[in-house]
């Protein structure tokens, strides 16, 4: 089987776009490649960071993915930071890296842009991605749209080191899913749905009560049109479509025929229902799983003990094709 690598940020609890556009897939996965899934709480610390809230955070993403789906008896679940080697090819990536090439990435401009100071990490941290994924020696990266040029980099430094000192790294290839990578947010559909954004009725989160769901559809941005087809020129009512297309497995097609004639009223109420039944056996699991500690903590050692001989060798043989003792 082919190996595939993933992570995910701790900080900031896990939402529906976290959900449709990455950890569905990677559930979903499971059966088709030989899986490895990561928890970045290094990249989290490009901005700053309650050290206490940060591991409880990371404790608790490990529990939010394992009651979505990620089965530790066919995929291997770690936190990142256990694994000294992450940082240490880091550094060997960055020698091989120009500032051009980081200096280019769309999300440092974007998130420096509203940030009065930012670290040379946030600069960085694209590296310590590279690092993440080669370090595995991955087949493939499942990526949304907005992480193709990260993962592009990636695989310019693999193929730039094995050029310049040898046969080293896998150059992953890219594992675009068909939909459901780019959920909008609820109140403004022109952007991506964010764990950073401040509106209160920008994002659904997988943890968020029935009555909050409601009350967040029901103020969800649509149009004064009133008819219910997929028109990505409606980015509201396009959005939301989209979401009940995905969660209740229909086509477009088959969208519009059970909503035709009918009005955003009885649509918006159907996709809450249906929201409510996708994330309760999710929310049940995560509460049975945070009550045994000791569970989440043996699942990430398991992991941590099948992967780590693969980052040890990777970044070895690095190392020494750099010339370094």
């Amino acid at each position: 089987m082919k190996r595939v690598f993933s992570g995910i940020q701790p900080t900031g609890g896990v939402h529906l776009g976290n959900y449709l556009g990455a950890i569905k897939h990677w559930v979903d996965l499971q059966d088709c490649y030989e899986n490895i899934f990561c928890i970045v709480n290094s990249h989290a610390i490009t901005l700053p960071q309650d050290p206490a809230l940060l591991k409880e955070q990371s404790l608790q993403m490990a529990g939010m993915l394992l009651a979505c789906g990620i089965d530790p008896k066919r995929s291997a679940l770690f936190v990142q930071s256990q694994i000294n080697e992450h940082g240490a090819l880091t550094w060997l990536l960055d020698c091989v890296a120009s500032m051009g090439e980081l200096s280019r990435m769309t999300q440092f401009k974007d998130k420096s842009a509203r940030a009065e100071s930012v670290s040379v990490g946030l600069f960085n941290y694209p590296v310590l991605m590279a690092a993440d994924i080669l370090l595995y020696q991955s087949d493939a990266v499942p990526v949304g749209e907005d992480q193709k040029q990260h993962l592009e980099l990636a695989r310019n430094l693999a193929i730039k080191f094995n050029r310049d000192f040898g046969e080293c790294f896998k150059v992953p290839e890219p594992l675009i899913a068909s939909s459901g990578a780019r959920v909008m947010g609820l109140d403004d559909p022109l952007v991506k749905m964010s764990k950073s954004h401040k509106g209160a009725f920008h994002a659904l989160f997988l943890l968020d009560a029935p009555d909050v769901i409601a009350k967040k559809i029901k103020k969800a941005t649509t149009d004064s049109l009133g008819t219910l087809v997929f028109d990505k020129e409606r980015p509201g009512i396009y959005n939301l479509l989209s979401i009940y297309a995905i969660l209740s497995q229909k086509s477009p097609s088959q969208v519009e025929l059970e909503f035709e004639g009918k009005g955003y009223g009885v649509f918006k109420q159907a996709l809450i229902d249906l929201l409510i039944a996708t994330l309760a056996p999710i929310q049940e699991k995560y509460a049975q799983i945070q009550n045994d500690p000791a569970y989440v903590l043996g699942i990430l050692k398991e992991g941590l003990e099948q992967v780590q001989p693969i980052a040890k060798k990777t970044y070895q043989r690095a190392k020494s094709l750099m010339g370094l003792l």
